[in-house]
């Protein structure tokens, strides 16, 4: 059981067509619950795991929270710092809660204070390298 001050993290990044954000319920610095969500116009994708329910284990170690989905569905890995906590998405199956093929493998971070999250690969379904993760895009050169 947690115990400590509760405290709320959000953050989103994209655009309206093409976007992802987080909400983050914390107890005493540490994760019990996480609500993801992403947009793909026209799909979207909704995670939403907590502690001690059933679709879910949690073990905390240190400064890391290890989140393993029931029926081999993919891993959390939460790093907690100072001003930041990083989730590491490892092959969770878009089947289950996005509704197409494929896993969601990245990281995504959080920062108290900010409303923008930092993504690494969760938007990717095939991307150019150097394309910008929220919005698919290759960044702009000058001519």
């Amino acid at each position: 059981m947690l115990r400590g001050k509760p405290e709320k993290l959000s953050c989103t990044l994209g655009t309206e067509d093409r976007q992802a954000r987080i909400a983050v319920e914390l107890i005493g610095g540490r994760v019990k619950s996480i609500a993801y969500y992403s947009k793909w116009k026209p799909r979207t994708c909704s995670v939403h795991i907590a502690r001690d329910d059933a679709w879910s284990s949690w073990v905390d170690t240190g400064s890391v929270t290890v989140v393993t989905l029931n029926e081999e569905k993919g891993a959390f890995l939460i790093d907690y710092e100072r001003s930041t906590v990083k989730f590491l998405f490892r092959d969770i199956d878009r089947e289950r809660f996005c509704g197409m093929e494929g896993k969601i493998t990245g990281s995504l971070t959080v920062t108290r204070g900010r409303d923008r999250c930092e993504l690494e690969g969760i938007m990717d379904e095939d991307p150019a390298p150097g394309s910008d993760p929220a919005t698919g895009q290759e960044p702009a050169t000058a001519s």
